[in-house]
């Protein structure tokens, strides 16, 4: 037998194998070979990847681990968070200690481990040095897996409250509303969960195109490891609205970006959405005293937003800035300022002129607060929730959940699960007006000890997209922190093969 038919024959059992779907008989007399439709299956392994805080002596950080009810009924599974240089056996830090010279961690304990869907699974971590984190999930704990990571500063330059869903490794990132200003310390954060390493580049975009430099390309992640890289040093021009660009040569990484203000904290900047025509950011609070839109077109067209705020009664166009002109790959930025004038609301971007849709990314930074009681939070551009999508960290109070349906009217379904120490789930449903944005105060679990996870389902209607804000009040601060909540993508479409054994002949 020629060795492309066993490559073909090797190809399919593999298909077979991670699928559960694909198989291969023997027709017999008379038998004849139907295919199917595509169907949609809960995908079998989900990877997740969590940045190390590096942020104070005085931070503590809650990671939060879950997957809902319902995904699949396949194989228990595992789902678990390892360090990153212990998630291979420790083979890279078995001795790392600490100034004490204690062995920092169990190499080969997970960080987080969850043992059931519809239940999270919580750890605490203290200090600036807890490491990054990889995680895989598989199994009937792998469809629509999310994780968390929320930590809290009360001092210093650092201080905040700052959330970031982890992520999936990927190629290709964009993250616009970062800043090499004077004021800022923004790094992005690289981790790498493969055995091999991956080798990155940072690209950053000004309002007047690239920034020159000499130190961005073929950044070196080692194999299981997370690696910081300060944008400040990548570049000696000083701006204030940076788009930043990763992409990976070899390999592929997780990346997050830490933003750090001196003088209103700081909050992790999560990748805004692939670049498309229409952008949708969710979820701006309705207390919010200072909105900065940043914007970047990556491709060779400039590009004519009409911005709209979607409230709770309709879309109002910002005076004097109904539209947004960008550049092609120059970063555009406008201050609206109070715009939600105290009614939540959620930010539209569609093309100013029919029939041109050229492909942008976007974020806003918000500020709550005045003078020395600011903070800050950051809120990327993001898809639709969906079938599904999960905040896995919500506590029994501080939490608010903003629905806009940007088209026709849509119903929605959300889950409060069952607390992390106790409590049994809730579940509400929603109707969000076309048009309108709808910020609610989420359900809580009855009898709810230690945090929970809130899911939304699409149940009917048009595109709802969806942001969780979380705020904690410390010293006087309205500390908060914003996540987004985009399809989690726990299914898969599997193509059905036709039988054609022809292909084996010699």
């Amino acid at each position: 037998m020629k060795s492309t038919s066993l490559s073909l024959i090797a190809g399919t059992v593999a298909l077979a194998a991670v699928t559960g779907f694909a198989v291969l008989t023997a027709p017999g007399d008379g038998d004849t070979a139907e295919a199917k439709a595509a169907a949609r299956l809960p995908v079998e392994r989900s990877s997740l990847l969590c940045p190390a805080p590096g942020l104070s002596d005085l931070a503590e950080t809650t990671y939060t681990s879950f997957t809902p009810v319902g995904g699949s009924g396949g194989e228990a599974g595992t789902a678990e968070l390892q360090n990153a240089t212990a998630a291979d056996g420790g083979k890279h830090d078995e001795k790392k200690k600490d100034e004490k010279g204690k062995k920092k961690a169990d190499s080969g304990k997970p960080v987080v481990s969850l043992k059931e869907p519809g239940k999270p699974a919580t750890a605490e971590a203290s200090g600036a040095d807890a490491p990054a984190l990889v995680g895989t999930a598989t199994g009937r704990l792998a469809p629509g897996w999310t994780a968390q990571q929320t930590t809290t500063v009360e001092a210093g330059s650092a201080r905040g409250l700052l959330g970031v869903s982890c992520t999936a490794p990927g190629t290709d990132f964009w993250f616009p509303a970062a800043s090499t200003a004077k004021s800022r310390e923004d790094y992005v954060h690289l981790t790498n969960p493969d055995d091999t390493a991956a080798v990155a580049d940072i690209e950053l975009y000004g309002p007047d195109g690239s920034l020159k430099s000499d130190v961005g390309e073929g950044i070196t992640v080692p194999a299981r490891s997370g690696v910081p890289v300060l944008i400040s040093t990548l570049t000696s021009e000083v701006t204030e609205d940076v788009t930043v660009h990763v992409t990976t040569r070899t390999g592929r990484v997780g990346a997050v970006v830490r933003a750090a203000d001196e003088e209103v904290g700081s909050d992790w900047l999560a990748a805004s959405a692939d670049p498309t025509g229409t952008l949708v950011i969710p979820g701006i609070p309705a207390d919010a005293t200072s909105v900065r839109l940043v914007a970047f077109a990556p491709g060779d067209d400039d590009a004519d937003l009409t911005v709209k705020l979607l409230g709770k009664t309709g879309a109002i166009s910002p005076v004097g800035h109904e539209e947004l002109h960008v550049k092609s790959r120059m970063t555009a930025s406008v201050d609206l300022k109070d715009i939600t004038k105290g009614e939540a609301g959620s930010l539209l971007l569609t093309p100013a002129r029919s029939g041109k849709r050229t492909p942008v990314v976007a974020a806003l930074r918000v500020v709550r607060g005045t003078g020395d009681k600011q903070e800050i939070g950051y809120i990327p551009a993001t898809g639709p929730v969906g079938a599904r999508a999960t905040a896995a960290d919500n506590r029994d109070k501080g939490s608010v959940l903003s629905l806009t349906a940007p088209g026709a009217t849509a119903t929605v379904k959300v889950t409060a699960s069952a607390g992390s120490e106790g409590g049994e789930q809730t579940v509400k449903k929603y109707t969000v007006k076309g048009g309108t944005t709808l910020a609610v105060t989420p359900p809580v679990p009855s009898g709810l000890k230690g945090g929970y996870a809130l899911t939304v389902e699409t149940e009917s209607g048009g595109p709802v997209h969806a942001a969780r804000t979380l705020t904690l009040t410390q010293g006087g601060i309205q500390m908060f922190t914003v996540q987004t909540l985009p399809d989690d993508r726990g299914t898969v479409e599997v193509p059905a093969a036709e039988q054609d054994l022809s292909v084996l002949d010699d």
